[in-house]
Formats: C-alpha cells, sequence, structure tokens
C-alpha cells in the first residue's frame, strides 16, 4: 500500500474502466457504465486528484502493477445527500472509490486496502466517513459491513442517462 503518485494517474484510470462496470448493475446498458468513465475516470480527471490537497488516494501495487485503489476526499464539502445523514459533515471524508483488480480479489487485498484508508482519512482529520454504494451491489455492501460500515441513508446517483438509487453507508473511525 502506497500514496499514490501524479505518474499512476494513466494506470489508475486503466483500472478504474476495468473494474468501475464489475460493481454496475447487471442491467446497466454499457453506454451509460462508458459515459460514466469518460466523464469522472480519464487519467486526468485521476491527476486531478493526485495534485489536489485533502484528495488521499491509496493504491495496492504488486510488482509495478496496481491490483487496487481508493480515492478519499477529506476536507471537501459532502453533497447535500450525503450531508443530510452524517452527524458532522464537517469533518466527514468521503470515499467516492474503493476498487479491486478481479485477479486481487478474494485475496485480503480489499481489507488491507481499506485498513489503510481509513488510517490515512484518520490521519487527515476525518472522525468520520461516508460512501455511496449501488442498492444492488451486495458483494461491496457485506464488504463494507465487514469493515465496520452502517446504513445511514439513501442518495442518487447518475451513471450517464441513469439515475441510481444508492445506500449511504458510515462509519466512525
Amino acid at each position: 500500500m502506497r500514496a499514490g503518485r501524479i505518474d499512476d494517474a494513466q494506470a489508475l484510470a486503466e483500472l478504474a474502466a476495468l473494474t468501475f462496470p464489475l460493481a454496475c448493475p447487471a442491467d446497466m446498458p454499457a453506454a451509460d457504465q462508458r459515459a460514466f468513465i469518460a466523464a469522472h475516470l480519464t487519467a486526468e480527471h485521476f491527476a486531478g486528484h493526485l495534485s489536489t490537497a485533502g484528495h488521499l488516494v491509496i493504491v495496492a501495487e504488486d510488482a509495478g502493477r496496481l491490483d487496487g485503489y481508493t480515492l478519499t476526499l477529506v476536507g471537501e464539502p459532502l453533497d447535500p445527500e450525503l450531508s443530510a445523514v452524517v452527524a458532522d459533515p464537517v469533518s466527514t471524508a468521503y470515499l467516492s472509490k474503493c476498487y479491486v483488480h478481479p485477479r486481487a480479489q478474494g485475496s485480503g487485498l480489499a481489507g488491507r486496502l481499506m485498513a489503510a484508508t481509513l488510517d490515512a482519512a484518520r490521519a487527515a482529520g476525518a472522525v468520520q466517513i461516508v460512501l455511496g454504494v449501488n442498492g444492488q451491489n451486495a458483494r461491496a455492501q457485506a464488504f463494507y459491513r465487514r469493515a465496520g460500515f452502517a446504513v445511514a441513508g439513501e442518495r442518487t446517483f447518475t451513471v450517464g442517462r441513469r439515475v441510481e438509487r444508492d445506500l449511504v453507508l458510515s462509519r466512525t473511525l
């Protein structure tokens, strides 16, 4: 585990393009997935995150390849739907992305990546962390429950032209 570097931007975009569709509902059109990837998961977007204070990118690297990553925003205002379900929006971090390459799933890597992410958010001053997870993604929900997250509410999340209903999960740090 390590902090992401600006030279990781392209590899992060490639990993994101591979892993984001795996978290989408089976009936989500591929065109909507591609639109989301093009709008939010490009090398340029990752370079922006990697160069912005309070945007914590943690990567899991093995033999020079990225096997997982998280993106956590600390000190950024939460969107209104997230703010509505947390007690203290000012000191709450937002776990925006948490993905592991299929080759590393089931290896325990995701748990280690989550532990490093929670430590980094805590070190950055957050006292709580919140995330959104698709309401149909039972595997991700189970993972987050094992990591100590609990349902705090719901929000909408737009992927392409499709509006999804996500669960909002949170935990103290």
